[in-house]
C-alpha cells in the first residue's frame, strides 16, 4: 500500500526541491535542497524575461518546492524541467569551483 497517499505531507527522500530564487541579469537562478544551485537564461522563459523586477521577486514555491509560481506573470516552472540534462549550469554552493587538470606534456 502506498503510504504517502494517505499522507500528504511525506515526500519522497529522492525529491529535490526548489528553496529560494533570485535572478542576475540575465539568468534564473533557483537554490536547490540538495545544495545545487541552478542558473537557466532568461531567455528561456519570455515572461520572466519581459517582467519587471518587482514582478520577479513576487514568486511562491509550489508544494513546498517541486515548483516555482510567479502571479504576477502567470509563470509556473517545475525543478524537473529545471534540472533536465544538457541544459542548465549547476554548482554545488557548499564547494569551490574546481580547476581543470592540466595534462602532462
Amino acid at each position: 500500500m502506498n503510504t504517502s497517499a494517505l499522507n500528504p505531507t511525506v515526500i519522497s527522500p529522492t525529491a529535490v526541491l526548489a528553496v529560494d530564487v533570485s535572478f542576475s541579469d540575465d539568468a534564473l537562478l533557483v537554490r536547490l535542497s540538495d545544495g545545487r544551485e541552478v542558473s537557466v537564461p532568461l531567455e528561456w522563459f519570455p515572461r520572466l524575461r519581459d517582467a519587471t523586477p518587482k514582478q520577479r521577486a513576487h514568486w511562491r514555491l509550489i508544494a513546498r518546492g517541486i515548483g516555482i509560481h510567479w502571479e504576477d506573470v502567470d509563470e509556473d516552472i517545475a525543478v524537473t524541467t529545471l534540472l533536465r540534462a544538457g541544459w542548465m549550469n549547476v554548482e554545488r554552493a557548499s564547494e569551490p569551483r574546481k580547476r581543470p587538470r592540466r595534462q602532462k606534456k
